[in-house]
């Protein structure tokens, strides 16, 4: 008996060395699991004709990834038909949150994910059935609660240099990190200026080049464009790449785009896309 007390005490004294439950201490919470992308519908509104015609539109978005997707999906009618007719829906939508614009974009689209939270969704929207004589243009609106939280940013793109000058030429510095583990090292990253401004992108960079366009032969290339194919972005180790942007008398702004690989095997659709700063004229 004695010796069955002395093994008790002695795992006792074990549980406690070792941080497990003791005197009702409770076993630590385990992290909430990760809410997967979904998307979220809701009425929106009904647009009636003066015929008869009839569209019950709904608005959509999809929350838990990256980026805010939205879309309105219809059901047409007319008076004699039998079925309801399927739909084409296009316009425009803005996206508040506590009374503040967030996110707007055309639809079918999408804009970043600002996060959680209670949206108030208007959309300008045009539903046609042709030819089934279903044209109707209208407003409706929606409120949408999404529960996602934001994703941490995997990528990012800062630059040093600029305001741009017409008649001058502008040296920028593009400095692109990746700060996460997952994914590759691949990027694809690019520089736009107006078109038709005259302004002309150039670097040394053996990764860039002005984008070719035309039909073979063709050499003629974009001067207000560069493509940049970065191979080895990890962690601590960020890509740099230096160009000189050169106005004539007018001014330009030059917007920056990365894409970038996620790891989902082989889907499809697998890649995704970062504005990065714009570089204003002065």
């Amino acid at each position: 008996m004695r010796s069955l007390v002395r093994m008790l005490t002695a795992a006792a004294v074990l549980t406690l060395a070792l941080g497990g439950p003791a005197e009702g201490r409770p076993l630590p919470a385990r992290a909430p699991a990760a809410e997967p992308p979904a998307t979220l519908c809701a009425p929106a509104g009904t647009l009636r004709g003066a015929a008869g015609q009839r569209a019950t539109v709904s608005l959509c978005a999809g929350s838990g990834t990256p980026t805010l997707a939205v879309s309105a999906p219809a059901s047409c009618h007319r008076p004699g038909a039998r079925a309801r007719l399927g739909c084409l829906t296009s316009g425009s939508w803005t996206a508040r949150r506590d009374g503040e614009t967030v996110a707007s974009g055309t639809l079918p689209g999408s804009a970043a994910y600002p996060g959680p939270g209670r949206y108030d969704i208007e959309a300008e929207v045009r539903v046609r059935s042709a030819p089934d004589g279903v044209d109707l243009r209208g407003t409706v609106h929606a409120t949408l609660t999404l529960t996602a939280p934001k994703a941490a940013p995997t990528h990012r793109v800062e630059v040093t240099g600029g305001p741009l000058r017409p008649g001058a030429t502008t040296t920028l510095t593009y400095t692109v990190y990746r700060d996460s583990d997952q994914g590759d090292g691949s990027a694809r990253f690019g520089l736009i200026g107006e078109e038709g401004s005259g302004v002309r992108l150039v670097t040394e960079d053996a990764r860039c080049v002005n984008p070719l366009i035309g039909r073979h032969p063709s050499d003629t290339r974009l001067p207000h464009a560069l493509d940049c194919a970065l191979t080895d972005l990890q962690p601590g180790h960020p890509a740099t790449v230096t160009v000189r942007v050169a106005l004539d008398a007018r001014c330009s702004t030059v917007v920056s785009k990365l894409g970038y690989w996620m790891p989902r095997g082989q889907a499809l659709y697998t890649g995704g896309m970062l504005a990065g700063p714009t570089v204003g004229c002065a």
